[in-house]
């Protein structure tokens, strides 16, 4: 009896403690499933003009966020999320910079923020000639083999995702020598639909940090200017720390719970303030860790150098109008601070546009809008990542995992460079093959089957 007695209480114990367990990792996590799925819903729906059930269907199946609930009110252009009726999160729509989640601020106050933005020009961009419009040769270089560049078109289209499954491609774009010579869309995309850059994000980032470099507002040697890190331990972090995401802040970049990645963007209103107060972990510029924190710490950055009154227009007037890159929409978190780490928004052409502005040595319709050391400095390996993966916000075809004598993608060329993001959204730029390659999609697939076989397409 007294054994039996002893079990039941054992048992009991382990219940106890069990739902303690559970509770306590709802009460974090809930909040970042409804938040995560608020945010995208609203963007897909009120950005893109998608329907709600084909967004709960590619984008919100994966669990445990399938296990939310999001309820699209387009009287007041808003999606609020839960989980169970649990831990109710909203993120609003607001034209011209896409939606926001609500967190730290009301609601109230998030829609009374002013965005003073530049208006795109008014005119038929299919009577201007790519790259400054949309109309596009018919006839192709000599040296394009167009079956063969069809086919792998045709084959990166229809490629599986990498865990298996549907990938969702809703894009792919080619450029050669300056010239868009294929260009596929799924059914429902086109080449004026917007997409989500996710960690694309960051490279457009660095090149705004860029443009205040070339202004003399900038110095990536020196320390980065951050209030909260003046006279602490934290002084000694140089803008070029961030951007080699070598800034030693203890942050974890993990997605499958909650993490500081996860808690920044689905929690806090204030992203880069989130960041900013994050202990030190390790000696600035030493240790490589990608960070999603580091970008938003440069994206307020680029707030406080230029002040609040030209901040929202700034990247546009000063960068991605200059390029034409006219569909792009950076999205804000609570406190109106773009989320430099992950959400913008563009067409695959712009993308493209993005990728051409780099592949020229920052040098656009005659005006050198970057440093003209900047993409060299761009693509120099951090000193930090043993592997010669990352330079400034953009990833470097370094050495493979296994084995250092080979390259990330074997198939592509040493000087291939890109912007990445979740979901296999990408921008690869090959200068020694005169290719920008645009994908965009929702789930990852083998990038180096169909860099090999576009670059196979390319007769030298």
């Amino acid at each position: 009896m007294k054994i039996y007695k002893r079990i039941i209480r054992i048992v009991l114990f382990l219940l106890l403690v069990t739902l303690v367990y559970g509770i306590w990792y709802a009460w974090r996590a809930f909040p970042i499933i409804s938040g995560y799925g608020a945010k995208n819903m609203a963007s897909a729906v009120f950005l893109q003009h998608r329907n709600p059930e084909d967004v709960l269907k590619e984008e919100l199946n994966f669990f445990p966020v399938s296990k939310g609930s999001f309820t699209v009110n387009r009287e007041d252009s808003s999606v609020t999320g839960s989980v169970w009726g649990f831990a109710k999160r909203k993120a609003i729509y607001r034209t011209g910079v896409g939606c926001t989640l609500v967190n730290d601020y009301s609601e109230a106050e998030i829609r009374a923020q002013h965005f003073n933005l530049p208006a795109v020009p008014s005119q038929n961009r299919d009577t201007i000639a790519w790259p400054y419009g949309d109309k596009i040769s018919d006839s192709l270089p000599s040296n394009i083999d167009n079956k063969a560049l069809q086919q792998a078109i045709d084959s990166a289209m229809q490629m599986p995702s990498k865990k298996g499954g549907p990938a969702y491609t809703r894009a792919f774009l080619v450029v050669y020598d300056g010239k868009i010579v294929g260009e596929r869309y799924a059914p429902g995309f086109n080449k004026n639909t917007v997409q989500i850059g996710w960690s694309m994000t960051k490279s457009l980032t660095s090149a705004v940090i860029g443009v205040l470099v070339k202004a003399g507002k900038l110095n990536p040697d020196a320390p980065a200017p951050v209030p909260e890190w003046q006279h602490t331990n934290k002084e000694k972090i140089k803008l070029k720390d961030l951007l080699h995401q070598s800034s030693g802040l203890d942050y974890i970049e993990d997605y499958n719970g909650p993490s500081e990645a996860t808690n920044m963007l689905f929690k806090r209103g204030n992203m880069a303030a989130f960041v900013a107060k994050l202990p030190l972990k390790d000696q600035p510029g030493s240790v490589f860790y990608y960070s999603s924190g580091n970008a938003n710490v440069l994206s307020r950055i680029i707030r406080h150098t230029v002040g609040d009154s030209v901040y929202a227009g700034f990247p546009y007037k000063a960068l991605f109008h200059k390029i034409n890159m006219y569909s792009l929409v950076l999205e804000p978190d609570a406190s109106g601070t773009y989320v430099g780490s992950s959400y913008s928004y563009a067409s695959a052409r712009d993308f493209a546009r993005f990728g051409l502005l780099y592949y020229n040595n920052g040098l656009w319709n005659g005006e050198q809008l970057l440093p003209v050391n900047w993409v060299k400095e761009t693509t120099q390996p951090a000193p930090s990542n043993k592997q010669q993966r990352y330079g400034y916000q953009f990833w470097l075809n370094g050495q493979d995992d296994k084995d250092p004598a080979k390259r990330w993608f074997p198939d592509a060329p040493a000087d291939m460079y890109f912007a990445d993001g979740y979901g296999g959204q990408n921008i690869f730029i090959i200068p020694s093959k005169k290719l920008i390659i645009v994908r965009l999609g929702v789930r990852t697939v083998d990038e180096n089957k169909y860099l090999r076989e576009v670059i196979a397409s390319v007769k030298n």
